[in-house]
């Protein structure tokens, strides 16, 4: 008599409707958080109008943006971000926006562990979320993510960006608080003129503090800032000091001038503008994406417009108007 032998049956999970996940989104829960983040990165229709009612829902979260050059330790800083929040009695959320493949994880998965790890020490949310060829150093889905986390309780929520490079500012139109990250001795000082960072930050941080080499960069920062470099939207000094997220050393000082910021922000006035100029950028984004969307997909009306074109019937300024509506076609 033989054996019998069992295959075990892989457990289909039941798809939630968007909408039965609101709720439980409001409630903090995680496994409804994971869900709707999925569903908005993947642009599903079924879900539009649960990401507007969480939209209504959120608002009152602030939005720490970090971003900085590559290898300048941004990873690191977040990660010692969170446990000085949670520390403060914040319950910290986190989007970060990962350049690699979203099947292979690439070579910061490291990082992105570190964090995991930070996050569960207390009782933070990571969401790392592939960049999928979006440019502007966010995902296509980053503020419906910070939307999702907003409305379940989460503030602060802290946005990583991918490393930088001189059209990669796009976190200044996401961000209440925009922390630019500099490491000493890779030359971040020319670098960060180059990239353009120099101009959205509100909060300059040099990671490794234990370092000779981070002297010298604050100093170059502060010279930079003599000469005017730096946001002129706004009445904030951004000021600049110097951290080790290894040894803490700074950190606090760093979480009380996120708060002082988002003080002076409420009591400017400013918070408002900012939080109109990040409306704007997302209805102006998000129809973009829909324009493209469209004629991605197959649209008859481009393709004639690409032949009358490519035969110089009109030109390419005209094809777009007529895409447009705002030109009639004769």
């Amino acid at each position: 008599m033989t054996a019998a032998t069992f295959t075990k049956t892989p457990r289909r999970t039941q798809y939630v409707p968007s909408m039965d996940l609101v709720p439980q989104v409001l409630e903090g829960r995680v496994s409804a958080i994971a869900r709707m983040i999925s569903r908005a990165e993947s642009a599903y229709p079924e879900a539009a109008d649960a990401l507007a009612e969480l939209y209504r829902r959120a608002g009152r979260a602030h939005v720490i943006g970090v971003t900085g050059v590559p290898g300048a330790g941004k990873s690191t800083l977040v990660s010692a971000l969170i446990k000085a929040l949670a520390v403060a009695g914040h319950k910290v959320g986190v989007v970060a926006v990962d350049p690699s493949s979203p099947f292979s994880g690439g070579a910061i998965l490291g990082d992105r562990v570190r964090m995991s790890d930070a996050a569960a020490s207390s009782g933070a949310y990571v969401r790392s979320m592939a960049t999928r060829g979006h440019l502007g150093g966010l995902a296509r889905a980053t503020l419906e993510a910070v939307d999702i986390l907003d409305s379940a309780g989460y503030s602060p929520i802290v946005i990583e960006t991918v490393g930088v490079g001189q059209d990669e500012v796009e976190v200044v139109t996401a961000a209440h608080t925009v922390v630019v990250l500099s490491a000493p001795g890779l030359g971040d000082d020319v670098q960060a003129i180059k990239a353009g960072i120099i101009e959205i930050a509100d909060i300059h941080v040099v990671s490794k503090a234990d370092k000779p080499e981070a002297v010298a960069t604050v100093a170059a920062l502060n010279g930079m800032m003599a000469l005017g470099a730096g946001r002129t939207d706004t009445r904030w000094r951004p000021p600049i000091m110097a951290v080790s997220s290894v040894s803490g050393q700074r950190l606090d000082e760093l979480v009380e001038t996120i708060s002082a910021h988002r003080a002076h922000l409420e009591e400017s006035g400013e918070l408002a503008s900012r939080r109109r100029s990040i409306a704007r950028t997302r209805i102006l984004g998000t129809a973009r994406q829909m324009f493209q969307r469209k004629f991605d997909e197959g649209d008859d009306g481009l393709e004639r417009h690409v032949d009358a074109v490519v035969c110089r019937t009109i030109g390419p300024t005209m094809a777009a108007r007529r895409l447009l509506g705002w030109e009639e076609e004769t």
